[in-house]
């Protein structure tokens, strides 16, 4: 049964976020760029702790920026390459830096956070092959990288796994996904239900935005942006955590499903009840397990 921290984060999550269904398609997507052209796109960095003091930041150029996080007060064996969620629309989170930072602290990693072009104004043909020769690099260093990634950015992380696999590239020792997402064609019946029992996520806006990253409808389900159809084997192991009260969820027992078909190593914690990327929310129980999971998973 979810805690109550669980119960009010639900409750308080969609309102912070400003969710909601969608007006329409044109209205949503001037929003969007409206958006993007006032931010200052920069590493947000005040929802972590003592960062300044923990981490040096570099930035290099992979055709965008690309944030490399290097711990100060422990020792680097390998690198955490963390691709962000934010359904493709959505820059770097705090919540994304505090994740990725608490996580490499833990497995004694330096991270990198590729801050990717976003939809609407760009498709995932801006950037993934840059990300994935920039994954492939990390993971020729020492120790080798950790790829993960949340929601939209778990999905990209396997994703880039797929190309890096099938281009003969470095692999990957791991891959870690919080609520992926991973089928945009939206092949699920079963979304539409679970539609009507999430807070956060909107089936109006998946579609929308699924249609924004892959740029066109025959692109919907190539590998490159819906991983979960693809050929499967022969991928890095890897971890998948979800909950059930999330949009997302019958993506994930898609995966699961065709990863056992395919033969590949991936272990699937599903949580009834909790709703989307609860792994990386603050202050609650059912993150703090997920923490140790994904830990024990990578050690």
């Amino acid at each position: 049964m979810p805690s109550l921290r669980h119960a009010l984060l639900a409750s308080v999550i969609p309102r912070l976020r400003k969710a909601g269904d969608l007006e329409s398609e044109p209205a949503e997507r001037a929003r969007v760029e409206a958006d993007h052209r006032a931010q200052v796109r920069s590493l947000p960095t005040r929802g972590t702790p003592g960062f300044a003091k923990s981490w040096d930041v570099t930035v290099t150029d992979i055709g965008f920026p690309s944030y490399v996080l290097t711990p100060r007060h422990h020792r680097v064996h390998r690198t955490l390459y963390y691709v962000h969620g934010g359904a493709f629309m959505a820059p770097i989170d705090a919540v994304h830096v505090r994740y990725a930072a608490r996580l490499a602290e833990a497995i004694g990693a330096r991270v990198v956070l590729p801050d990717y072009p976003l939809a609407p104004e760009h498709t995932w043909a801006d950037s993934h092959d840059a990300l994935v020769a920039d994954a492939a690099r990390w993971a020729g260093e020492e120790g080798g990288i950790v790829l993960a990634g949340d929601s939209a950015g778990g999905g990209l992380a396997l994703a880039m796994a797929l190309s890096m696999r099938d281009r003969g590239l470095a692999p990957a020792s791991h891959l870690v996904l919080h609520a992926p997402w991973v089928d945009l064609t939206t092949s699920t019946p079963e979304t539409r239900e679970v539609d009507a029992i999430d807070p956060w996520l909107f089936y109006s806006k998946l579609q929308a935005y699924a249609l924004w990253w892959a740029g066109s409808t025959d692109d919907l389900g190539r590998p490159e942006v819906s991983p979960a159809l693809a050929d499967l084997a022969g991928l890095p192991k890897a971890l998948m955590l979800y909950g059930t009260r999330d949009l997302l969820h019958p993506g994930c027992r898609l995966l699961a499903r065709r990863a056992a078909e395919a033969g590949w190593d991936l272990t699937s914690i599903e949580e009834p009840d909790l709703i989307h990327v609860y792994g990386l929310l603050p202050l609650i129980p059912e993150a703090r397990r997920a923490f140790t999971q994904v830990v024990d998973f990578l050690r």
